[in-house]
């Protein structure tokens, strides 16, 4: 199944020159559940820092999540975490579920103007997943946790940075997510936002908070296919 939907007050693509993408869950499915083996990190790492019981610590990452954008940034508020241990262990993972997407790759390079990353993650994360998927050539640049200086999306001061940084212009801008709440302050700044979910063909390991908001007025696509969404904007 294809699930791509427009509201009638949608803004366009016409007048869009930069493209930014997140990384996890919105550049490779969310049925390959690659996010589950950080997820598991993050929970063995809190587990071990703050001397808790798995569960406990499932418990807190979630909570430091749904309340600070990530859970590195809640350790580091309310336990003075260091951040350089915390991101090289929780990406140390497996990259190997990712496949080649050669579909995807000749999508994103037909499209007009350019390719940004923009990332919650580390930098050497966001290289592997792309060389993985074949799409890494694509990208003029990656704007990860480190150049936001360890504060995440959804925080506006990151996207100031972003814009800043890379000379982008967010009325002529696309924003593609996989959490609706990180689209709130892209779509004030005038992007054009769409929000990636999953197909529901296949289960994804989700909590609920971070499947709403497809009927937002802050979303003005959605989309399961982002290679078919991508696919159908670029010119013939």
């Amino acid at each position: 199944m294809t699930d791509s939907f427009s509201p009638p007050s949608s803004r366009g693509f016409g007048h869009i020159d930069t493209w930014v993408f997140d990384l996890d869950n919105t550049l490779y499915p969310h049925h390959v559940n690659l996010w589950q083996q950080v997820d598991a990190r993050i929970r063995d790492f809190v587990a071990d820092y703050l001397g808790v019981a798995k569960d406990e610590a499932f418990r807190i990452q979630k909570d430091y999540y749904r309340r600070y954008g990530t859970t590195m940034r809640g350790m580091m508020t309310e336990h003075g975490l260091k951040p350089d241990d915390f991101l090289s262990y929780v990406h140390d993972i497996d990259h190997s579920p990712l496949e080649p997407n050669p579909a995807m790759g000749a999508a994103i390079e037909k499209l007009p103007g350019r390719k940004l990353i923009l990332t919650n993650g580390s930098r050497a994360h966001a290289d592997k997943v792309t060389q993985r998927l074949g799409i890494g050539t694509h990208f003029e640049g990656v704007f990860d946790i480190i150049a936001a200086e360890l504060e995440p999306k959804p925080a506006r001061q990151t996207y100031m940075r972003f814009l800043e940084l890379h000379g982008v212009d967010p009325s002529r801008s696309a924003m593609f997510e996989d959490l609706a709440r990180n689209l709130v302050t892209p779509h004030e700044l005038g992007m054009t936002t769409v929000l990636v979910v999953p197909d529901d063909t296949v289960p994804v390991l989700r909590q609920d908070w971070e499947m709403e908001g497809r009927d937002a007025g802050h979303v003005d696509h959605v989309t399961d296919n982002l290679t078919g969404f991508l696919a159908d904007l670029s010119p013939r």
